[in-house]
């Protein structure tokens, strides 16, 4: 009982301004519709790029490899593979483009677009929320425990970084 007090104390009330005077669902609003727009400039560079796409610097910069692997995905998931790069870190960024290039259906693309941004952002926008503010609510109680916590963080990330440059990259 006391996790989910502390828990609904962590996100800020939902219709007192959070941002810029907007209420904090409007911000979650906003932000779902400017990810939407991303996947549809994502997907028109990549429509327009077409086979130029590996050459350009986005296309070296992620390798040959990459590109090849993202495309095997898309021929073999199509629209249904936009929707599942919401849930997968690398594919968020690099699958739209393909998706463009290798002229997935665009109907199909808006479907799968909007349904990621509409089930994926909110998830984001919360959970990261909470998180932020659950930070700043323990730093006003404890800076050091907030300290120790934002510590722990950082050596987690690089270790999990490092951890990651040395592993063998999968390649289907």
């Amino acid at each position: 009982m006391s996790f989910m007090r502390s828990f609904a104390l962590a996100v800020p009330a939902p219709t007192e301004p959070f941002w810029l005077g907007l209420p904090y669902w409007l911000v979650g609003v906003v932000l779902m519709i400017a990810l939407f727009g991303v996947f549809q400039v994502y997907y028109w560079v990549g429509r327009r790029l077409g086979e130029r796409l590996y050459d350009s610097r986005m296309g070296v910069k992620l390798g040959r490899e990459r590109i090849a692997k993202v495309e095997r995905i898309v021929g073999r998931w199509g629209a249904l593979a936009v929707y599942g790069c919401f849930w997968v870190p690398m594919l968020r960024h690099t699958l739209p483009w393909v998706a463009g290039a290798l002229r997935v259906s665009y109907p199909w693309y808006i479907v799968a677009s909007a349904l990621g941004c509409v089930t994926w952002a909110p998830l984001w926008w919360f959970g990261l929320t909470a998180l932020v503010w659950g930070w700043l609510q323990l730093a006003a109680r404890s800076p050091a425990g907030a300290a120790v916590v934002a510590v722990a963080a950082v050596v987690a990330f690089f270790v999990w970084r490092r951890r990651r440059r040395t592993e063998k990259p999968f390649v289907a």
